[in-house]
């Protein structure tokens, strides 16, 4: 009996959602910043008194300068992140071969301080460094805090950013498109995409709806608010 249950597999009650991959972060900062500094430069201009024409160029330029410096902020950023994870990965590389006794110590001082019988984090550490790829992937992942096989990638993060920036910078732009004279429409439909998408990032992050929809609406409600009133007072003085 205790060997069926020795070879049985075990069982798996639940699954787990990937937090390390690099997307999330990028796509939900792009849509939310695409939104909110798109609208609060449409409702800028609109408040200086610009004409429709004027704020569709003025909308469309913001829509592809912000996606454009996303993609490349994010492209930049990620790629250093990632060119230092790696060059952290060859020295400890380096130094599993130049030094491989002081390498087992230190994992085994690891394994200590969770918690672990000195014998037994001495014998955990020589079983794990018998082969030196598993050797690698456990200091890097015990020292580092990364996953050596799954290190963000910079064009991801920039893909991500862009078409999310240029989708969220789209919704408050679409109203003029069809001939919209006044900001109310935007102002509507940028409130409806402020909700959802702040409440669908919530629902990922097991946050309620409401949660995520109504923190998103306040933060873009605010930015828009101050800028429209400077486009007012702006438009005002030179008029």
């Amino acid at each position: 009996m205790s060997t069926e249950v020795a070879e049985r597999p075990a069982e798996q009650h639940h699954s787990h959602r990937d937090v390390t991959g690099g997307w999330l972060r990028p796509a939900t900062f792009g849509v939310m910043d695409g939104l909110v500094s798109n609208f609060a430069l449409v409702a800028g201009v609109v408040g200086g008194g610009a004409s429709g024409k004027v704020v569709i160029m003025t909308g469309l330029a913001g829509l592809v300068a912000g996606a454009c410096s996303m993609a490349s902020g994010e492209f930049t950023s990620v790629s250093s992140q990632t060119e230092l994870m790696q060059a952290e990965i060859e020295t400890e590389r380096r130094e599993l071969k130049v030094h491989p006794e002081e390498e087992l110590k230190e994992l085994a001082m690891m394994y200590e301080a969770k918690g672990l019988r000195p014998e037994l984090a001495a014998e955990v550490a020589r079983e794990l460094t018998a082969d030196p790829a598993v050797a690698l992937d456990v200091h890097v992942r015990e020292e580092l805090g990364v996953d050596p096989n799954d290190l963000p990638s910079p064009w991801l993060a920039a893909g991500s950013s862009f078409a999310a920036f240029a989708i969220g910078a789209v919704i408050p732009l679409l109203p003029f498109l069809f001939g919209a004279a006044s900001v109310l429409p935007a102002l509507l439909l940028s409130v409806i995409g402020l909700v959802v998408t702040g409440g669908i990032v919530a629902r990922i992050t097991a946050r309620p709806f409401w949660y995520g929809g109504g923190r998103q609406l306040l933060l873009g409600g605010l930015s828009a608010a101050v800028t429209y009133a400077i486009g007012l007072l702006v438009g005002t003085g030179l008029s």
